[in-house]
């Protein structure tokens, strides 16, 4: 007699955790999609507000600094204030943003627009992933994740085509309204499904370690992106960077006076969760910034159009969407954490040395192979940073742990951007000084910016022939590239055996075994 009420029970409480699965994942998914999109339609934007490249540099630039600053921070107003409410203001600020975006008739209202959508944008994010963490326990966790892992995959996966085809058909203005009809859809569901949570313990906001934190990354992140165009030894990045030391410095004295800070620095001492801090790290460093460098290198070394470069990703984007799938019903139950990340960590660390391997060549399909390998390695890897790191942290501080996974990914992606361009420039600089010892400095400047930025069809030098030059930026191009691959692929092998050192099996053990032990 019980059976159908107890059947009609379980399908309620299935229904129920789907819908949350769907309130804290598709706003990941909203901003992976976002940012493809919106890196396809920066030329678009240039031509429209009659806006030159510096300029337009500020587009993305604001967006990621406004992001940046606010991750951990918004992680502990989620855990003071209710992660649910964070929600729905970092959603609601993020959907308004988007249509100030769309509706921007100059340059610098599309910029502060952008500002206030990265704000949104960090507000979700954090409660989001909190909210994640404290409505999921034991192997539903481990699902939760890899679902969540998927949906983000299929984001970053989609960004570059869906961007190619709105801008194409609709204009640049549509990649920003497309967020506001799935904004407002989500609010009204996460408004019925979610339920409120936060930290029972937390006290009034830790204002100083806010200010501290923030405006050290601020300021670490503006150097990191202007240090390439303006050399590092420019005054004024020497003086940000200096000022971000010394910030992040008081930052840490002021969070180690809190009673209940926003930043924890005593769980830094399990080494299991600095292992998957690391990982979540290496992750950014060596997939994330992939999605930035490998399209260039398809478009300026293939001389492919951004919708094909995009589709040329498939190989190594679609295991993103895919494999985190097959960790949930295969893997997860048979290996560990450890196992999990550091077998994703060196399969990312394989296929960055077929590219070194291949990309003097400057052909596609000898990337495929590599690309397939990197995108494996980086849906091992894409929900499981995130788990292992809160499986050992209490979940009433989940905000706070979401913040931190968060502020990781995003350094890690600028940092790694940042240094690569470093390496990718410094071995460009090298070919054409060998190849050409003898011409002007200022000349040799312009020639090595032009092929790092990838404008190899319009490299001209006086007294030099066409084809000549041609042929030197092609392969200083595609040796600064090799460079690239390689060190990227030696930081993935170090961050390879960290994490297998630091990560406890016994702390993240197959999710089978792990529900076993919590009961």
């Amino acid at each position: 007699m019980n059976r159908p009420v107890l059947a009609a029970s379980e399908v309620s409480t299935k229904r129920h955790e789907w819908l949350v699965l769907i309130c804290t994942s598709a706003p990941s998914f909203m901003l992976q999609l976002d940012a493809n999109i919106v890196s396809v339609s920066l030329p678009s934007i240039a031509r429209s507000l009659n806006a030159n490249f510096d300029g337009i540099e500020w587009v993305i630039t604001a967006y990621m600094l406004s992001f940046a600053s606010l991750l951990m921070p918004a992680g502990a107003l989620a855990d003071r204030f209710g992660r649910k409410r964070l929600l729905v203001i970092g959603l609601s600020l993020f959907t308004l943003a988007s249509l100030l975006c769309g509706l921007a008739w100059s340059l610098p209202v599309l910029i502060a627009a952008r500002a206030l959508q990265g704000a949104g944008a960090a507000m979700q994010l954090s409660a989001a992933l909190a909210t994640l963490s404290h409505a999921f326990h034991g192997e539903a966790r481990a699902r939760a994740f890899a679902f969540w892992g998927t949906v983000v995959g299929i984001g970053i996966a989609s960004g570059p085509v869906v961007g190619g085809i709105i801008t194409q058909a609709f204009g640049w203005e549509w990649a920003f309204y497309v967020n506001v009809p799935i904004g407002a859809a989500l609010l009204f569901l996460i408004l019925r499904v979610i339920q409120s949570s936060h930290d029972p313990n937390a006290m009034r906001l830790d204002l100083p370690g806010v200010a501290c934190f923030s405006s050290a990354l601020f300021l670490i992140t503006l150097a990191l992106i202007e240090g390439n165009r303006r050399g590092w030894s420019d005054r004024w990045i020497a003086s940000e960077l200096v000022g971000a030391l010394i910030l992040f410095a008081l930052f840490i004295i002021v969070e180690r006076r809190q009673a209940r800070p926003m930043l924890d620095l005593s769980y830094f001492r399990k080494p299991t969760y600095l292992g998957a801090t690391l990982a979540q790290f290496a992750f950014s460093v060596g997939l994330l910034t992939m999605l930035t460098f490998v399209p260039i290198f398809l478009q300026s070394g293939l001389g492919e159009s951004s919708a094909t470069a995009g589709l040329m990703m498939l190989p190594m984007v679609v295991p993103l969407f895919v494999v985190p799938r097959v960790v949930s019903r295969h893997l997860a139950h048979r290996l560990s954490g450890r196992a999990l990340l550091t077998l994703g960590l060196l399969l990312v660390c394989i296929g960055l040395c077929f590219f070194a391997a291949v990309a003097t060549m400057v052909e596609y399909w000898p990337l495929v192979a590599g690309m397939l390998v990197v995108g494996t390695g980086a849906g091992l890897l894409n929900g499981e940073t995130t788990k292992v790191g809160m499986t050992v942290i209490p979940k009433e501080r989940s905000g706070m742990a979401s913040g931190v996974s968060g502020t990781t990914r995003f350094t890690g992606l600028v940092i790694g951007i940042a240094a690569l361009g470093v390496v990718l420039y410094a071995r460009i600089h090298g070919i054409v000084a060998q190849a050409l010892p003898s011409i002007d400095a200022a000349a040799r400047l312009r020639l090595v910016q032009d092929i790092t930025a990838g404008r190899l069809a319009s490299v001209a030098l006086p007294g030099i022939d066409a084809a000549t030059l041609h042929t030197l930026a092609v392969n200083s191009f595609a040796g600064g590239y090799q460079a690239l691959f390689l060190c990227a692929a030696a930081f993935m092998a170090v961050a390879t055996w960290l994490t297998w050192k630091l990560v406890n099996p016994a702390e993240t053990p197959p999710i089978g075994i792990a529900a076993g032990q919590s009961k």
